[in-house]
């Protein structure tokens, strides 16, 4: 018996993959803009711009798509970067302000959960108070300084190339796909991510245990930050308290351009990877062709409220 093919859904084709075809568009309109865009070194530059606030908009994708929201990724990078320049300074092995920069930023994340989960806190006033406490405390511990003196080899760790050509920060951008990829459509976990932020009341009814779930999201947003803070650290030579400053919005923008719904339940991990790679695209480009940065913050504005309308009168519609 043959096998009955389904007709082509052109709109449910647009609606999963228009996010690459909009991205390749961006890339072909800024190589006509700019010849000098589509040089290697400056696409090189463009994969360690995406690569950190990629791994930032990865961990914010598991908390959005439970159905919460974090403003505190931004600090947790600054503090967890400021603690890593502190141990960084060649006396202990590198893992070990890696190790401080994870657990940091799990305990900060764990915070954020309990906060939320078991002190009915809204998301959005827990990390509000965690963003403006950690920032605080990043100035504390650095003396309101950036912190110098790291040594040569945790530098190395993001100005390196793997084979002479591909920067060790895609590198991590990659693994860090992979696990958060596989997590997600491939675990009992990522589908009770997905339960969670669908339907809270629906999930508890079948037994998913929903305040262990919120809290283990945050966690995962604050150890991916506490990398991103590691990482961060080590390209730009210094442990700056101010560090991290507005990542949180090209998080959560890099979620919503890669349709990561912000009412919970949907998203797709390969959307979030092109959205921060659009993010990166339009600031690269711009700065290329003399835009701005004043600019460059209404564009990413216009684009989370576009975005969100979207998503929205969609639902809606659905």
């Amino acid at each position: 018996m043959e096998k009955v093919k389904k007709p082509f859904d052109k709109q449910r084709f647009i609606k999963e993959y228009g996010i690459i075809l909009i991205f390749v568009v961006l890339v072909a309109v800024m190589t006509i803009l700019s010849p000098n865009f589509a040089q290697p070194k400056n696409l090189i530059n463009i994969l360690k711009q995406t690569s950190i606030n990629g791994i930032l908009s990865l961990g914010m994708m598991f908390v959005i798509i439970s159905g919460g929201f974090d403003l505190s990724v931004g600090s947790i990078v600054g503090v967890s970067g400021v603690a890593a320049a502190y141990l960084g300074m060649g006396e202990y092995p590198l893992i070990i302000p890696l190790l401080a920069c994870i657990g940091l930023g799990a305990l900060f994340g764990l915070g954020n959960g309990i906060g939320i989960s078991f002190g009915n806190l809204p998301p959005f006033i827990m990390t509000l108070g965690m963003m403006t406490v950690l920032r605080g405390l990043a100035l504390v511990i650095s003396g309101g300084q950036p912190v110098t003196g790291i040594s040569g080899e945790y530098v190395n760790i993001s100005s390196g190339f793997l084979f002479g050509i591909i920067p060790y920060l895609a590198v991590y951008f990659v693994i860090a796909i992979a696990i958060c990829a596989f997590i997600l459509t491939k675990t009992v976990y990522g589908r009770r991510i997905y339960s969670c932020g669908g339907n809270m009341l629906a999930a508890r009814v079948s037994g998913i245990n929903v305040k262990a779930m919120q809290t283990s999201v945050y966690m995962i947003a604050g150890i991916m930050a506490g990398v991103a803070g590691f990482l961060l650290t080590a390209r730009t030579t210094v442990g700056a308290p101010t560090a991290g400053e507005g990542y949180e919005m090209d998080a959560i923008t890099a979620c919503v351009i890669g349709g990561v719904s912000m009412n919970g339940g949907t998203g797709k991990w390969y959307g979030v990877v092109v959205g921060a790679l659009i993010i990166s695209v339009i600031a690269n480009g711009l700065d290329i062709l003399g835009v701005s940065s004043h600019y460059q913050k209404i564009i990413k504005g216009i684009i989370i409220i576009v975005a969100v309308l979207a998503d929205v009168n969609g639902k809606n519609a659905r």
